[in-house]
């Protein structure tokens, strides 16, 4: 059975069997919780008697593609339906969430990362994410097609201008015309460009990594799938050291086989995410992704017109456990869902090292959320007002 939600307060001491430590090694520790940062770490036995234990210690998780959740779309105008998207995933553990969104128009893009930029700010989600419109029609996935386009240096401009700084990632497909123009564009403003909704072949794959690309979006889905003879983007990506690449681990975007394929062969990073949509967290029923209808049908989202899945209803500690269950070793899902997607795109260290202002994740032997700390209960952001650490308000991580 799931263990319950503990509290996690200021001055205390936890401790556990298997701390992921910054080397991605689990071994037994111990971590002193003090005014909203991480006051001491140590190895092996506690200092005196600890006040909390949890099967598993570790960073809190960071998720760098993620559209919703708990009902809510970041791909709004409303900055609280941002905020309660954010809350949700929180409350499953991930203490930084990225918002992304689908392909729009560029008027309607213009408005919604207006929306998030002042969260991003202030911490509330770690960034913004484009993924579209410049994408491949032939691997659209629940792109509309519609509004589907090349990338134009004007256009790039004007979301730059708007996000502020805050435009941490954009996807597009390096086959496009302009498209290699685009990534040095975004490189020189310092946002991460990763290769995803693509028909490229794996010689426009390494001319994209060439020009500065270093992720791939949600690896082996919407694009070339591998051929003996035309190995295609996904073979030569994991074959490049510099390339990270994204894992949807949900045992429906990717075969079991394929998960644990990707995982011994990656010579980059592999990171886990969610690609979640609103309905993550939430109960099944009908929804938007973007300008598309879906329905969720025990827990699977699709587009309503043609099928195509249309995101996930993931959550990060289910995307860990799930990873473990492909024979992934638990540091490795850990490090993945922690530590490696904040390197691979430029967010501030997700490691338990003294001084640090964490947060700390509390899980159970099944990986299922114990506390995150510090929290702000309802808020969803990382390094929130120190204080006790529980999980959000109206999450449901516990069935």
């Amino acid at each position: 059975m799931p263990s319950r939600p503990m509290t996690a307060r200021d001055g205390e001491l936890v401790s556990s069997p298997q701390v992921l430590f910054p080397d991605d090694v689990l071994r037994p520790g111990w971590v002193r919780l003090e005014a909203g940062e991480v006051g001491e770490v140590g190895s092996g036995r506690p200092p005196g008697t600890a006040d909390l234990e949890c099967a598993y210690l570790t960073p809190g998780f960071v998720d760098v593609h993620c559209h919703g959740g708990g009902g809510h779309s970041f791909a709004t105008t409303d900055p609280d339906e941002a905020v309660m998207a954010a809350a949700a995933h929180r409350g499953h553990g991930s203490i930084a969430v990225m918002a992304s969104l689908v392909t729009a128009s560029i008027d309607e893009l213009e408005t919604q990362v207006a929306t998030l930029a002042p969260l991003a700010r202030d911490g509330v989600v770690a960034g913004i994410h484009l993924e579209g419109p410049w994408l491949s029609p032939a691997h659209r996935g629940a792109h509309d097609p519609h509004l589907l386009k090349d990338p134009l240096p004007a256009d790039i401009d004007r979301l730059l201008a708007v996000a502020d700084g805050q435009l941490r990632m954009v996807t597009l497909a390096p086959e496009l015309p302009g498209a290699h123009l685009a990534i040095e564009q975004l490189t020189r403003q310092g946002v991460v460009v990763a290769v995803g909704h693509t028909d490229a072949d794996h010689v426009q794959l390494r001319a994209a990594v060439d020009a500065g690309a270093r992720v791939v979006t949600h690896v082996c889905n919407a694009m070339r799938p591998i051929h003996h003879r035309q190995p295609g983007p996904v073979a030569a990506a994991l074959n490049d050291r510099r390339v990270a690449v994204e894992l949807v681990v949900d045992g429906v975007h990717v075969h079991p086989e394929t998960v644990a394929l990707v995982t011994r062969a990656a010579l980059g990073e592999v990171l886990l995410v969610t690609d979640a949509m609103a309905a993550a967290g939430a109960d099944d029923g009908p929804y938007r992704l973007g300008s598309l209808d879906v329905d969720v049908v025990d827990g699977v989202a699709r587009l309503r017109a043609g099928g195509a899945i249309a995101g996930s209803t993931l959550t990060m500690d289910r995307a860990v456990r799930t990873a473990v269950s492909c024979g992934m070793p638990p540091e490795r899902a850990l490090a993945s869902a922690t530590r490696l997607p904040a390197h691979a795109v430029g967010l501030p260290r997700a490691a338990l090292v003294t001084g640090g202002s964490g947060p700390v994740l509390g899980l159970d032997e099944e990986f299922e959320p114990l506390f995150v700390w510090p929290f702000a209960p309802g808020v969803g952001r990382p390094g929130g007002p120190p204080g006790d650490a529980t999980l959000a308000e109206g999450a449901r991580p516990w069935k």
